[in-house]
């Protein structure tokens, strides 16, 4: 019996030191495995990102479960979805590159030479998807899709939020062949900035294309507004 009683307390006080010491070098851990310090939301996790990470993808289709804020397996599985269908990288975890191509905070700071921005939030996400669709282009019209992406948030035919109209299905090329995931540069970056702060070169405008590679007739059914380097933009 008394033996039975130290067996006890024995694994009681080595759970007890287990789990203090994945407290203490929970980073070190996480660094080991292969995920960022930042990893925010995961299998198990609770709480306001889980709701806004479970409203995002129930908006486009990927979860059908209850918006509960309770990271089980139906959202594991709609994260999965989502990161297989982006590019993004396969683990259903919600780290800093699956939430920013969601459109929300990351909690990591840029450390590529642009390090007077935060690597989150719209910023960041409209950077990326001006890199994709507009590098090489004037900055001016890098600003303009800026703007386009913009316009169709208040715009009741579009998605609502900046994410919701970048990643609605077939609209740009840039995230249907993966380019959206690259790193944007310190143009792309101002651009946005810029777009977000209210210039709008487009004058209000809702599409863009380039007259030469665009294949679609009804594209050319919209009135065009005006043309900044390769792309026109009409409303």
């Amino acid at each position: 019996m008394i033996k039975k009683k130290y067996l006890s307390s024995i694994i009681t006080l080595l759970i007890c030191l287990t789990l203090c010491l994945s407290l203490i070098y929970k980073d070190k851990i996480y660094e080991i495995y292969g995920y960022s310090k930042f990893v925010l939301s995961q299998y198990g996790s609770k709480g306001q990102e889980v709701i806004d990470i479970q409203s995002k993808l129930y908006n486009w289709g990927y979860y059908d479960g209850i918006v509960d804020g309770i990271y089980g397996y139906k959202t594991y599985d709609a994260v999965h979805s989502f990161q297989a269908k982006n590019g993004l990288t396969v683990d259903g975890i919600a780290g800093p590159e699956t939430l920013a191509a969601l459109g929300l905070p990351t909690g990591e700071t840029a450390v590529s030479g642009n390090a007077d921005y935060s690597n989150s939030g719209d910023t960041y996400l409209l950077a990326r998807l001006i890199y994709g669709e507009a590098r090489g282009e004037p900055y001016t019209g890098q600003v303009a899709v800026g703007a386009v992406i913009l316009n169709r948030t208040r715009d009741g035919r579009f998605p609502k939020t900046l994410a919701g109209v970048i990643y609605e299905p077939g609209a740009f090329d840039a995230v249907d062949d993966g380019q959206i995931n690259m790193e944007p540069d310190k143009t792309s970056i101002k651009a946005a900035s810029d777009a977000l702060n209210g210039w709008d070169p487009t004058y209000g405008c809702v599409y863009y294309w380039n007259p030469a590679t665009a294949t679609s007739s009804w594209i050319w059914s919209r009135p065009i507004v005006t043309q900044i380097g390769r792309h026109v933009f009409a409303k």
